[in-house]
């Protein structure tokens, strides 16, 4: 038995006291974690999922740090990882913020009441010889301190198996599948990932089996502020569980030079705010190319920055689960240690599956906090070092879009064979860049100087890119997958280029360069939407008279039917000339 006694700095009155028999705990092991199911929770983003753990081994208690995130501390002494330290009456242990007194413990190799009930008394007398003889032994018992009689214990109430383990109660050949339309399900566990992102995992009810492929995207049907909003996040569990679903969200603050006016991220800051155990949401999918399951690979190269590393892990977990033989180099890239997701469970794949190599940066140092690994963004150095053989790779990419377009440029310029290259990004979709030939002023002489040279490159370093919306955490783009509606050439006159929208009587000229849900926004035409890629079919609406150019969407989102019938994706919908929409 051991005692421990817990200390929080943030509540000094709020000792806690824990009394610990690993006698009766698996493999005598008593975890200790942020995990709910730890046997000692605590629940703080600096303590990792499952941060240590005390083992009785041999009638000894030892602790050790499970490759923690911040690491542990001993009496004040860093200790390292997965290693065995002896625990004492009296040592402290500190685990993030918290503080871990041994107050007692008791092995096996004390003596238990029974060795204290026996009062031996020996007598030794010596003779006249020399020899020792033993005289008398006298053994007496100690009359045992009477037990009283036990309290009657109040019945408990019976639970229905139904309420805590449903899946025990039903004929699981009568399970269903779930592989695609809406369905409605149900929050069992928020699980902080880090002091921004949150793991929300959901089950069916009654039980269903979720079904899709490892790097899929579903979309969420809301209702915030009284208005229906749908967005998009790509699942973050993999189908080789297939119980539960799981997608992990980042709160997105407001920009810092934006005023009060600015919302953030609407919906991942909802979902962080609002959904808890028991919360009940709806959602549509499974949807997206973007798997590993479309372009099956010996060896695969997974790139991630930020919160795209969510579909990258239901990929690795699917591989992990599945035994598959496919060697991975998994690089991701966060801002800095503590917001790496799934970072234990990252170094646990890479300790466990010999195939699995992993490889993190971190683009800034914070106090405190030391780094011992790669720093900076991804180049050509660091990717030689991390997979020289990156050529005989598939590549998956996912992250901000600025992220995308330089891995894409730095994969160009060192010859990767781009056939294998997959991306997802999150964010909304990089815009096309219509080159207009123009009429170039007569060549002027000038002689070049120092100063004329550094102010050229100075200019050339300007960066011309969008600023990224907030909701940085929802999927809005996809891989470039897709299929084309060939038609004639737009008008030479951007002034013909006319939308009507039929039902709100509302017609809008434009140049033809964006999209038509893009102006429907612009015009408070509500048409609904999520993906925004051309992928969830979502922003369908049916064209009642002129011609569209569509680009790279998927042929899944709009079907032949459909097509016959004139329905259209907004999203990826380019105006020629007038056009008519039903909405």
């Amino acid at each position: 038995m051991l005692k421990l006694r817990i200390i929080d700095p943030q509540k000094p009155n709020e000792l806690k006291e824990l009394d610990l028999n690993l006698d009766t705990m698996l493999n005598h092991e008593c975890l200790i974690g942020r995990y709910p199911n730890c046997n000692v929770v605590l629940d703080s983003a600096e303590v990792s999922r499952m941060h240590g753990k005390i083992s009785l081994k041999d009638g000894n208690y030892y602790y050790t740090d499970l490759a923690s995130r911040a690491g542990s501390r001993l009496n004040a002494d860093q200790i390292q990882i997965n290693q065995d330290y002896p625990l004492k009456t009296g040592d402290m242990m500190q685990i993030g913020r918290f503080f871990l007194m041994v107050i007692s413990l008791v092995t096996s190799n004390e003596p238990t009441m029974i060795d204290l009930n026996i009062n031996v008394n020996t007598n030794v007398v010596t003779t006249s010889n020399g020899q020792a003889v033993q005289q008398e032994i006298a053994i007496a018992s100690v009359a045992p301190t009477p037990t009283p009689e036990p309290l009657p214990t109040p019945a408990l109430p019976i639970k229905d198996p139904q309420e805590y383990m449903p899946l025990a109660t039903v004929d699981h050949s009568q399970i269903e599948r779930w592989m695609k339309g809406d369905l409605t399900v149900k929050c069992i566990q928020v699980i902080d990932e880090t002091h921004d992102v949150k793991t929300f995992r959901f089950v069916a009810d009654p039980p269903m089996l979720f079904t899709y492929k490892p790097g899929q995207f579903i979309t969420l049907d809301l209702e915030i502020n009284g208005e229906q909003v749908l967005r998009s996040y790509s699942i973050s569990s993999t189908p080789s569980r297939p119980h539960t679903l799981e997608i992990t969200v980042k709160r997105v603050p407001a920009p810092a030079e934006a005023g009060t006016d600015v919302p953030p991220g609407l919906v991942s800051n909802w979902l962080h705010d609002n959904v808890k155990a028991g919360s009940v949401l709806k959602v549509n999918g499974p949807t997206g190319k973007f798997t590993c399951f479309a372009n099956p690979a010996p060896k695969l190269l997974l790139i991630s920055a930020g919160s795209g590393i969510t579909p990258m892990m239901s990929m690795s977990r699917w591989v992990y689960d599945t035994a598959s033989d496919v060697d991975i180099v998994f690089f991701h890239c966060a801002r800095s240690p503590r917001d790496i997701i799934y970072r234990q469970e990252l170094d646990w794949l890479a300790a466990n599956h010999p195939k699995f190599n992993l490889a993190i940066s971190i683009t800034r140092r914070e106090p405190g906090q030391s780094w011992m690994s790669f720093t900076g963004r991804l180049d050509a150095a660091m990717l030689k070092l991390i997979a020289p053989d990156y050529k005989e790779r598939t590549v998956y990419v996912c992250g901000p879009n600025p992220f995308m377009e330089s891995v894409n440029d730095l994969l160009e310029s060192i010859d990767f064979p781009m056939q294998n290259y997959y991306e997802e990004s999150f964010g909304p979709p990089r815009k096309k860049v219509k080159k207009t030939p123009a009429t170039a002023p007569a060549p002027v002489e000038v002689a070049a100087s120092p100063g004329a040279k550094g102010l050229r490159e100075m200019l050339g370093k300007i960066s011309t890119e969008a600023a990224p919306v907030q909701d940085l955490g929802a999927r809005v783009a996809t891989t470039p997958v897709a299929a084309s509606v060939p038609v004639s050439p737009a008008p030479a006159s951007s002034s013909k280029t006319l939308i009507v929208f039929s039902k709100s009587g509302k017609e809008v000229a434009c140049d033809g360069e964006e999209t038509i849900l893009d102006m429907a926004d612009q015009e408070g035409v509500k048409i609904r939407s999520s993906c925004r890629s051309g992928v969830c079919g979502t922003c369908k609406k049916r064209k009642l008279e002129g011609d569209v150019k569509m680009e790279g969407y998927d042929p899944e989102a709009l079907e032949e039917s459909e097509i016959k019938e004139g329905y259209v994706l907004t999203c990826v919908a380019y105006p020629v000339g007038k056009v008519v929409i039903d909405a």
